[in-house]
């Protein structure tokens, strides 16, 4: 974000994936490789343009992620949001959210900075935890498979498994 802080978010007309899906749904592959196709054609003027590029490519993750919340927030009917992990840390997102959230009587909360720390770091620093303390095979406990789709419909129900 501190790149796309130097450039125009305008520079480049980037995809807004799913935005109008007519569902919650997400995704940034689209986006991803509008982003490659775009420096892949800049080609040696990408090095001058890349916070432009970055700024671009935030604007628009920036605008389907408040869009997709709002439209959650409708269909909900919930007037509390709580953005964690850490796209909470980005300031466009946090002052887009804001106004957004603002224009529809809807209260927004945020953990402090600090806090706003991304997942995958904390998966990796109990990782590394584990590792230090010795525990260096999967057990049981932990062992699971892969799944990259996952329908909700397929996970056993929390009373299910308790019993």
């Amino acid at each position: 974000s501190r790149l796309a802080a130097q450039g125009d978010p305008l520079a480049f007309k980037l995809p807004r994936p799913l935005l109008h899906s007519g569902n919650l749904d997400f995704s940034f592959a689209g986006l991803k490789t509008a982003v490659l196709t775009q420096a892949r054609k800049l080609g040696d003027e990408l090095e001058s343009r890349k916070a432009d590029l970055a700024a671009s490519t935030q604007a628009a993750i920036v605008d389907v992620l408040v869009k997709k919340s709002m439209a959650a927030m409708l269909q909900t009917g919930l007037k509390r949001l709580v953005v964690a992990g850490g796209v909470g840390a980005n300031a466009l997102l946090r002052s887009q959210l804001k106004a957004a959230c603002r224009q529809r009587g809807i209260r927004v909360h945020y953990p402090e900075l600090h806090l706003c720390t991304d997942n995958g770091a904390m998966i990796a620093m109990a990782a590394a935890m584990r590792l230090q303390s010795g525990m260096q095979q999967a057990n049981d406990d932990y062992a699971f498979d892969v799944k990259p789709r996952w329908p909700l419909d397929a996970l056993e129900r929390l009373d299910d498994v308790a019993a």
